[in-house]
């Protein structure tokens, strides 16, 4: 599918919004932090040493820089729509809120989703339950979260998929990404409407539905392995995984790790996995983002670096003008995260 028979009455250097199909705005606050207590060597130490850490020291006010952060490196990247996947076990009740009000101040556009998980046992699991429930009960856009299926019990993922049909949304959930995260307990739950992240160590016919959001750039980086989401029949997308927003450079990093070990692979496949985000995400079709390259295509897009928006229009407001946004001051956006980011260092040192 081509941009131009998408939206047929863009100019050449011209595309509707682009969207992250799976993000961490909680994550936007991490460069930078302390060391972890030991080097991790495998991908459940990542988890337990870095991420888990982390969600454990966010308060709302944390939460909220970071978020307003991630939108306005997302604008910055002609992205005007993020899938968000949340997760604050001390900062449950109202952080869904917290992540939408703040990226509404940006104009950028969120679909928020809070990770249930049985980590923090029962009660943490129904608080997570409980916030999806309130921010969809309150007319939020958003989706029911998980962690993942081996962080869950069997009766948590009954409840999350039952709370989607309840609701008329999917699930968002992490899927397979190491080889420790067992999937099967999701058979006969997942419906058209979920998105299934990562997918790395499913088998080809792994029988569950929903859209596979391949995150390149973050599977080479926790030394995964290589997802491959062209062997799925399931419809795929791409996301960033927390590792920024600019769509256009996940693009070309999941085309050359498709070209890696694949010769034949061309930049098309990649194109449609990223145009796959306005299925999910429809809106930002009727936003406007104008580059300053002189035509948007895949195939010189792929090797070409460097390419940023001019101007961005969300629903005809100009957010982003000569690539310096209108609506916010991004300079007071970067300091006071900066200034989130030492009250969160400093929680994490007390960890």
């Amino acid at each position: 599918m081509s941009t131009e028979q998408t939206s047929p009455s863009l100019a050449a250097n011209q595309t509707p919004g682009l969207v992250c199909a799976h993000n961490h705005f909680y994550s936007f606050l991490a460069r930078g932090m302390p060391a972890p207590p030991r080097t991790p060597t495998e991908f459940g130490e990542i988890l337990e040493l870095v991420w888990w850490r982390l969600d454990m020291a966010l308060d709302l006010d944390i939460i909220y820089h970071s978020a307003k952060l991630g939108a306005l490196t997302a604008l910055e990247a002609g992205c005007t729509a993020v899938i968000d996947h949340h997760e604050s076990p001390n900062a449950i009740e109202g952080s869904l809120s917290v992540i939408a009000d703040a990226c509404a101040e940006v104009g950028v556009r969120v679909n928020c989703a809070y990770g249930v998980t049985d980590r923090h046992g029962p009660e943490g699991a129904s608080a997570g339950l409980a916030e999806n429930d309130r921010f969809l009960s309150a007319g939020g856009v958003g989706m029911v979260g998980l962690h993942a299926a081996f962080t869950c019990e069997p009766d948590t993922i009954a409840a999350a998929a039952e709370m989607g049909r309840k609701h008329g949304v999917g699930v968002h959930v992490h899927v397979a990404e190491g080889p420790a995260d067992t999937w099967q307990m999701l058979d006969g739950h997942t419906n058209d409407d979920w998105l299934l992240i990562h997918g790395v160590h499913l088998p080809d016919d792994h029988g569950l539905s929903g859209t596979m959001v391949h995150n390149p750039r973050s599977n080479m980086n926790n030394s995964v392995g290589y997802a491959n989401p062209r062997r799925f029949s399931n419809p795929v997308a791409l996301g960033t995984d927390g590792i920024g927003a600019d769509m256009l450079d996940e693009f070309r990093v999941a085309f050359v790790k498709a070209r890696e070990v694949d010769v034949t692979a061309t930049p098309d496949t990649m194109w449609d996995w990223l145009e796959a985000g306005w299925g999910l995400f429809p809106q930002a079709q009727n936003d406007v983002v104008t580059w300053n390259y002189e035509v948007m295509d895949p195939w010189r897009l792929a090797y070409t670096t460097a390419v940023a928006p001019k101007r961005v229009e969300v629903d005809g407001e100009v957010l982003l003008e000569d690539g310096a946004p209108t609506k916010v001051d991004a300079q007071e956006i970067k300091a006071k995260a900066a200034e989130a980011a030492t009250k969160l260092f400093r929680k994490l040192a007390d960890l």
